[in-house]
């Protein structure tokens, strides 16, 4: 496909390169010179300096016959303008990035006016998962399939855990739940287990369940599951902004700490039931006074990744039985992060590039598919897909014991008439219904694929 990137900052260097990798043909534009240098040097891209709001850019980067424009520059305002032109010029999709809070509702009304196939709210995606999260605290990462009644979930492995030394067939039977184990990361190795794997301690584990059942087991290999009803928030951004807004919805107590006494004084006026407090989240004797010892959850959403690790790193060392959300930007120290053990580590720029991902492979889609949501997992090494299935050959009301998969494949769920089912080599799938597979293998368009 034909793609046009209007925007090299973290949300389209991170669509670029992963699109790139996907084998689309991206043409990136920027006022930078620097920005486009840096990625298309990495990458096969191709790179173009000028305005997305100038028609006559938009059109020398080829925006007649472009399939995709995607415009995600530090502007609202600019998106949407480059979006409304690329439409008029001939672009066949658009989609924009829109952050603030104000334009939310008004792009959702001004869609269709606007030639808009989707828009993109990183800061709103990242509040979303977070409040998962909080619900759940003891899960690294929540992802969500069939409008909400179906989670995945990742857990560490402790030594106390009665999952330690057992084999995955044979969890059922002895914790009695109905859950599926699709992905277990140890060391620095991300695998699609079989029957005869057992877990041991340290282990991330990825499984899938409804929320009832996620719960259930969670209290059956005796992790308390009681949601956060305190959380303290340092940075006082649009995604604190959100998530503050879900979390007193819900009835959580929100303590927000910013350095800006303008901000703190906006965010005194929108969030009357949530306590602003101006102060720097890194002075130790600030948290302390605010009870970071005592809050049962503690995000850190500054613009700095240092400051959000370090701050994490002392949070958790003063109050370790508190749910700790870290926000990064960057991806470059992955590794090391996870080692930290942390608690869960947010990325809003990934959360922006799996729902343009998800976009675009629908587009691609040609068989009888399509993808309803996208997750990537252990730091993109997995992805976990919902399809809508039509009629696949080879693959309607065969048994999924009898269907040729690939080893780096599992089918993990089947919705059939609103009814889920954690599937077993007798479960068979109908047209119309929904699946979720997780795989190690990158750029899925059709459930087709899956087959060997």
């Amino acid at each position: 496909m034909k793609i046009i990137i209007v925007g090299c900052g973290n949300v389209g260097s991170t669509i670029a390169r992963q699109l790139s990798l996907e084998g689309h043909n991206i043409t990136l534009v920027d006022v930078s010179e620097a920005a486009v240098r840096n990625i298309t040097e990495g990458y096969d891209v191709m790179g173009m300096i000028g305005s997305g709001t100038s028609l006559s850019v938009l059109k020398e980067a080829g925006i007649t016959d472009a399939d995709l424009v995607i415009s995600v520059t530090d502007s609202d305002e600019r998106n949407l303008l480059c979006c409304l032109l690329a439409k008029k010029a001939g672009a066949k999709h658009t989609i924009a990035r829109v952050r603030n809070p104000e334009y939310k509702e008004d792009v959702n009304l001004l869609r269709n006016d606007l030639g808009l196939s989707m828009f993109v709210n990183p800061e709103f995606d990242a509040a979303a998962e977070i409040a998962r999260l909080l619900r759940f605290p003891t899960a690294i990462e929540i992802d969500t399939f069939a409008r909400g009644r179906v989670e995945l979930l990742k857990f560490l492995v402790t030594e106390d855990s009665p999952l330690c030394g057992l084999a995955l067939k044979d969890i059922p039977a002895k914790i009695e739940t109905k859950i599926l184990i699709c992905a277990v990361e140890r060391d620095s190795e991300v695998l699609i287990p079989r029957g005869d794997f057992e877990l041991w301690e340290g282990d991330k584990v990825s499984f899938v369940a409804t929320t009832k059942e996620a719960t259930r087991f969670f209290k059956k290999v005796g992790i308390n599951q009681g949601k956060a009803r305190t959380c303290m928030i340092v940075g006082g951004g649009d995604t604190a902004l959100y998530l503050a807004q879900k979390l007193i919805a819900s009835g959580v107590e929100v303590k927000i700490i910013d350095r800006s006494k303008a901000r703190c004084d906006e965010l005194a006026e929108m969030l009357p039931e949530a306590v602003i407090i101006r102060g720097d989240g890194q002075d130790k004797g600030l948290l302390s006074e605010e009870g970071i010892d005592r809050t049962e959850s503690f995000v850190t959403l500054t613009n700095f990744d240092e400051s959000n690790v370090m701050m994490s790193i002392y949070a958790k060392k003063i109050n370790p039985k508190a749910k700790l959300v870290t926000k990064v930007h960057r991806s470059t120290y992955d590794d090391i992060i996870d080692d930290m053990n942390i608690g869960s580590i947010i990325n809003p720029k990934l959360l922006a590039s799996e729902h343009v991902v998800k976009y675009v492979r629908s587009m691609q889609n040609t068989v009888g598919s399509n993808i309803e949501s996208l997750y990537k997992l252990n730091g993109g090494r997995i992805e976990a897909l919902e399809f809508k299935v039509k009629d696949v050959e080879g693959l309607i009301d065969t048994p999924l014991m009898n269907l040729k998969i690939k080893n780096n494949a599992l089918i993990c769920c089947i919705v059939h008439n609103g009814a889920i089912e954690i599937p077993g080599g007798g479960s068979v799938i109908k047209s119309g219904d929904m699946v979720i597979v997780v795989t190690t293998e990158s750029g899925l368009s059709d459930i087709s694929d899956i087959l060997d």
